[in-house]
């Protein structure tokens, strides 16, 4: 987090959270545009409510969910994280599909995410 002072007052501005897609509680979709990834796991920059959530979906090039990584399958996202790795029932490793053509299908509602990147665990 950075902080800024200025006349007396004190900002703080969340880490890579400048900006975010935000989805109101009734819900919105957000989906990528295909990407290639390199890692093996999804780690998001995120809000919700108590009543909010976010579901992750990856899919193929042509909007195919990938068997595995459907919304079905993820875990249930909530709370406020600025690193937290998304999980679907498998697990969270991705690195069967790293290199190959993806989209990201993100079921929000009441929530913020603020940033993406797919890590290489150590």
């Amino acid at each position: 987090m950075s902080f800024f002072l200025t006349g007396g007052r004190r900002y703080v501005t969340r880490l890579d959270g400048i900006a975010s897609v935000n989805a109101p509680l009734n819900g919105g979709t957000l989906v990528t545009k295909p990407l290639q990834f390199a890692g093996d796991e999804l780690e998001i920059n995120y809000s919700t409510s108590a009543a909010g959530q976010i579901l992750v979906e990856l899919q193929d090039a042509a909007g195919i969910p990938i068997p595995g990584f459907s919304l079905d399958d993820c875990e249930p996202i909530y709370g406020d994280h600025v690193a937290r790795i998304v999980k679907w029932k498998q697990g969270s490793n991705v690195s069967s599909i790293s290199g190959k053509p993806v989209r990201l299908r993100f079921e929000m509602q009441d929530a913020d995410l603020y940033a993406l990147k797919f890590n290489q665990r150590k």
